[in-house]
């Protein structure tokens, strides 16, 4: 026979183990691989000394690049192995799937309205298919699930992995695998017919494999080595006549399509992502395949022993356990190998297996705890491996754009979820800063947060950052707005800005073309903001853009971005701000109250950020409108009283006046407690140490009558859960140590002038100041 055909897992170590084995046998001069053959053309970069699985083969549709199909490979893929088999034996190696051009056509043919679809389609096996005995949908599911039972396994994943991925002696292998997927084809084609269109797209795409292997022969060569799927294996042994499958094949529609490698990730690779073909440990059939790979070449390890497998699994669970700062010392290694191999023993195995490894971990390293196991299944079975592609390979513009910059910056790609903090003090940490929020731009969060870091001033930002290989994809359509980073990310800005006219949301954006350092996108977004704050009625609206913009003129100097246009549109919003607020505040309901609470609120602590005289003293005067005004609501009355406080217009004495008056007998109780609810709200320390506000609260409490106090305890408990514990457990305490009402006139008479004048020198001393105490003091 001219051609051999070797079913494979996809991704199994063991059928890469023997696939390797067998072609070095066989001595093929042409290897046949089940893969798109639009990528032959990449096949040579597989070799490349750069070149890291795992990776992904990328084809797409450069017009629609939202139409992508990715055929990932690990190192221990055996479609991997043959390909670099071929090309380091300098032997032919071709892809021979059907083209993913036909596939994208036919699929784009396929998303016609659903009442022509569905007449195109024939009423045959889809009800039978519907209806089908439990074991019956069980073979078209998963069709390795019977061999599995006869077998004594309770699923096929491990069945698998112990008859072929763990497998020393491969000579006979191949056949097996042959005669099992023979007798579950018939069984499959007899009791478990599959859907129509899954069916077709099955013959087609055995029919052009079988079109490969014909022209293969038709070119020459004598000893052909077909890798594919163990599904299709019996269908590729023998072959038929070419005019069946030419007639399958005739007239298939075509769709333009591009190829390119992208780097993968084990975790991508896992059942857990979705990945039809994945396996449930990745990092662990890479450790079997790195101790067990057989040597083509003389630059390949020898193959390890099976100890030695089972101690370096085990020694490796024991680092990433230290990693987490557990304790885990050589002694639990040592256990743990010799629980691992003597569980292997009862249960009649070779060698320890995953299950064997596992148990041995969760006893001996972790005395029976479940929880950490999921750490190892994260960081060790499935693993943070990402790969790598030469510089050569195929790339839009942009792609390489990004590689520039990451090259550039320092700032290498990684599967794992890591923290970075920048100090925006240095240019390449600025830079870096930029890229990942242009990146963010485009759909692509590489870098998540981007906010200030805790404690770091306010020229440090904290990201994680997480590299996904979907971002390739996204890339790719970004594409579509620009050549570079900046370019594409100001023209999306742009076209996002085009469709909105909420001044809140063209904040957002002003803010993050800033912060981009998009200066394009920077001054076309001022003109809109400070077009649509003009002609904007809604002094609402203003109000939740304003502290957006403050921030930028706040932080601004330590990004070296130009604010001029910033200070003009916040300068116009502020003055139309305070004109305009008194009116909007008038005959608010308890919802529309709140709101405008938080908006007040959000003003004064942008103001406060900004810290500019003109804008504090324009917001004051209106705070003091605001709370002369008649028919304010209560909440906001109290929220004026306490804000004017805090800037020193209204002293202690005048504070302590209103709020005698707006918690006199004489107001309704729902207004007071709103009044109150808005003076003290976030407030508790101002409770505990005020003395005269105390006194007043705790009078207008004792005057409420029983029925009263019960229908306001919900808006002083909302108004009490806004402090802190340790202010709430103060107050507790203050009251149960009967000073509830202690006169503030009694602190006055107690305080000793010459004791506290001789403390003053060492509390300046503590506090930093230059303060020059006398006597007088």
């Amino acid at each position: 026979m001219s051609h051999h055909v070797f079913g494979i897992r996809h991704h199994g170590p063991g059928s890469a183990r023997s696939l390797v084995k067998a072609l070095t046998a066989l001595q093929p001069d042409c290897i046949l691989v089940e893969g798109p053959p639009e990528a032959d053309v990449l096949l040579s970069l597989a070799d490349h000394a750069q070149m890291q699985p795992p990776v992904a083969l990328l084809i797409y549709a450069p017009d629609e690049p939202q139409r992508a199909v990715y055929y990932p490979f690990a190192a221990f893929s055996p479609e991997w192995q043959a390909i670099r088999y071929a090309l380091q034996q300098q032997v032919p190696v071709r892809f021979m799937d059907l083209p993913i051009s036909n596939c994208f056509a036919c699929d784009k043919a396929a998303e016609a309205p659903a009442t022509s679809a569905a007449e195109s389609v024939p009423e045959t096996p889809e009800s039978a298919a519907a209806t089908v005995s439990e074991p019956d949908t069980l073979i078209r599911h998963d069709p390795l699930a019977l061999l599995a039972e006869a077998a004594g396994y309770a699923d096929s994943e491990r069945w698998w992995e112990h008859m072929v991925e763990e497998r020393h002696d491969s000579g006979t292998l191949f056949e097996a695998i042959l005669e099992a997927m023979t007798a579950l084809r018939e069984e499959v084609d007899t009791h478990a017919p599959r859907a129509p269109a899954e069916h077709a797209r099955e013959q087609l795409r055995e029919a052009h494999m079988r079109k490969c292997i014909r022209q293969a022969q038709k070119d020459g060569f004598k000893t052909i080595a077909v890798v594919c799927g163990a599904w299709h294996a019996p269908v590729l042994q023998t072959l038929p006549t070419a005019r069946a499958d030419n007639a399958l094949l005739k007239g298939l529609p075509k769709l333009k399509t591009a190829a390119t490698w992208v780097p993968w990730t084990h975790e991508r690779l896992s059942n857990a992502s979705g990945y039809g073909a994945g396996v449930d440990a990745p990092g662990w059939y890479a450790h079997l395949w790195h101790a067990s790979r057989p040597a083509f070449t003389a630059e390949d390890a020898p193959e390890m022993a099976g100890s030695q497998l089972t101690t370096r699994w085990l020694t490796r669970a024991a680092h990433t356990f230290r990693e987490q700062g557990m304790d885990i010392s050589s002694a639990h290694v040592i256990e743990a190998v010799r629980l691992a191999e003597t569980l292997a023993a009862m249960r009649q195995r070779p060698l320890p297996g995953l299950a064997e490894m596992n148990e041995s971990v969760q006893s001996v390293m972790l005395f029976g705890d479940a929880l950490p196991m999921q750490l190892l299944q994260r960081k060790l079975l499935i693993g943070e491996a990402l790969g790598e592609v030469p510089d050569e390979t195929p790339q839009t513009p942009l792609q390489q754009d990004l590689t520039r910059e990451q090259k550039r910056l320092r700032l290498k790609p990684s599967a794992s979820d890591t923290g970075l903090t920048l100090d925006l003090r240095k240019p390449s940490d600025l830079e870096r800063s930029y890229l990942l929020r242009r990146l963010g731009m485009l759909d692509i969060p590489w870098g998540k947060g981007g906010n200030t870091a805790r404690g770091k001033g306010t020229f440090k930002e904290s990201w994680r950052l997480l590299w996904q290989p979907e971002f390739a994809i996204r890339l790719i359509e970004a594409g579509f707005w620009g050549n570079t980073l900046a370019t594409a990310a100001t023209r999306r800005l742009l076209d996002q800005a085009r469709e909105t006219t909420s001044l809140e949301q063209l904040a957002a954006m002003a803010h993050a073309s800033l912060y981009a350092n998009l200066p394009e996108a920077v001054d076309v977004l001022m003109l809109r903001l400070q077009s649509e704050a003009a002609v904007s009625s809604d002094i609402f609206h203003l109000m939740q853009a304003l502290p957006e913009l403050v921030r930028l003129l706040r932080y601004g100097d330590v990004r070296k971005t130009s604010l001029e246009q910033v200070s003009q549109v916040v300068s116009g919003m502020v003055t139309r701000i305070c004109i305009g607020l008194p009116n909007a505040c008038s005959a608010l309901n308890e919802e529309a109250a709140e709101a405008v609470f938080r908006q007040i609120q959000a003003i004064q602590d942008a103001l406060n950020l900004l810290a500019e005289e003109d804008f504090s003293a324009q917001w004051v005067q209106t705070l003091q409108t605001l709370l002369d005004q008649n028919g304010l609501h209560a909440l906001l009355a109290g929220r004026c009283c306490r804000l004017l406080l805090q800037a020193g217009i209204l002293d202690d004495a005048e504070s302590a006046r209103r709020f005698g008056l707006a918690l006199s007998g004489a107001n309704d109780p729902a207004q007071a407690a709103g009044w109150l609810d808005g003076f003290l709200r976030d407030s508790g320390q101002l409770l505990v140490y005020d003395e005269t506000l105390w006194n007043l609260i705790d009078q207008w409490v004792c005057q409420l009558n029983a029925v009263v106090f019960q229908q306001l305890l919900p808006v002083l408990r909302r108004t009490f859960a806004t402090f802190t514990a340790p202010e709430r457990r103060q107050m507790g305490e203050r009251v149960r140590e009967g000073k509830a009402a202690l006169p503030a006139a009694a602190v006055a008479r107690d305080l000793d002038a010459a004791q506290a004048a001789a403390a003053l020198p060492l509390v300046a001393m503590i506090l930093g100041l230059d303060v020059e105490v006398t006597d007088a003091a």
